[in-house]
């Protein structure tokens, strides 16, 4: 998969004319059709007050796993740490809340409006340790992008 050719693609649908919801599903769409190794793709939001995420808009399998308290799993490690997290295999995982059994592995890259984690791209794949370093490079792109939507 070449990053770069789905770059121009996310600025559109961020520049379009549609609802900030609609742009975000637009965008997991894409990455979902686009890149083999991403099986579900989908947004959370944090809520700092009760320390939860909230599920936003995602394309894959439907999850139970609509609020998520700040610490647990990969993406409330995320809420809290502000780091990147590339899971290579959600097994050897002590902190790991299981979506599915399909899911090999797992990254989460958090989403920052005004130097604050508002949220954070989360994307599942049927396949052990598929994400690179170009993969964490294209989503902190994708997140920069949406962030312009805050």
């Amino acid at each position: 998969m070449n990053f770069e050719n789905l770059k121009p693609q996310v600025e559109i649908i961020v520049q379009s004319q549609l609802e900030r919801d609609q742009k975000l599903q637009k965008i997991c769409q894409l990455l979902s059709e686009s890149v083999t190794h991403y099986d579900w793709v989908g947004y959370y939001f944090a809520n700092h007050e009760t320390k939860t995420l909230h599920l936003g808009p995602y394309v894959g399998a439907e999850t139970d796993h609509t609020v998520i308290p700040f610490g647990k799993g990969i993406c409330g490690q995320v809420a809290e740490s502000n780091t990147n997290f590339v899971v290579p295999d959600v097994k050897a995982q002590d902190n790991y809340i299981a979506c599915s059994i399909t899911v090999k592995s797992e990254i989460v890259v958090p989403l920052f409006v005004n130097g604050i984690n508002i949220g954070q791209i989360d994307i599942d794949s049927h396949v052990l340790n598929p994400f690179t370093e170009e993969d964490e490079n294209f989503l902190e792109f994708v997140n920069e992008q949406v962030a312009t939507l805050f």
